[in-house]
This record gives C-alpha cells, sequence and structure tokens, in this order.
C-alpha cells in the first residue's frame, strides 16, 4: 500500500532529523577559498530550505513542508558526500564517502 499522506508525526521527525545534520555538519579543515565558498552556499541553501519548511509547517502545509526539508537535507548531504562538509562519520544523518 502507498501512502499519500503526510502525518504530521512524520514530518516532525524529518524535521527534527534535518535540524540534527544541520546542527552536526561543520566545514572540513583546510578548504581552499574557493570550496569554502561553495560549502557556504550548501549550507545557506539548506538553511533557506529549512526556514521554508517551518514556515509551511506552521501554515498547515506539509506536502511543501516536507518537500522543504528534503532539499534542505540534501544539500547538507551533497556537501558532506562532496568532502565540502564534515559529517563526523555520522552514517544516519549522512551519506557518507
Amino acid at each position: 500500500m502507498i501512502e499519500s499522506d503526510i502525518s504530521r508525526d512524520r514530518l516532525v521527525h524529518y524535521l527534527d532529523l534535518t535540524k540534527s545534520a544541520r546542527e552536526k555538519v561543520s566545514l572540513i579543515g583546510e578548504l581552499s577559498t574557493e570550496d569554502q565558498k561553495k560549502a557556504g552556499t550548501l549550507l545557506e541553501m539548506a538553511d533557506a530550505y529549512i526556514f521554508d519548511a517551518g514556515f509551511f509547517f506552521e501554515k498547515g502545509d506539509y506536502i511543501r513542508s516536507f518537500g522543504a526539508i528534503n532539499y534542505a537535507h540534501a544539500w547538507i548531504d551533497a556537501g558532506v558526500k562532496l568532502k565540502l562538509l564534515d559529517g563526523h562519520d555520522d552514517d544516519v544523518l549522512f551519506t557518507l564517502p
């Protein structure tokens, strides 16, 4: 059976998961200036989508909130995968290189 609804509890789980990932991730130590800018852009995009997810959640628009929080997590995860961000060996929150 395919579920077509996003429950509040499930959405809260993903919001919390991505917020935990954002809090845990950090810039990798000796990045070039160019790579620091790239990592900063990834985090800015993640932060913007986290904000959007909260905005939609408060409006009760769980579909758009779910989409936004997944985009946010993808930006963070991409930074870890590209070795611009450090996921601190957490293979639950991140797809490690």
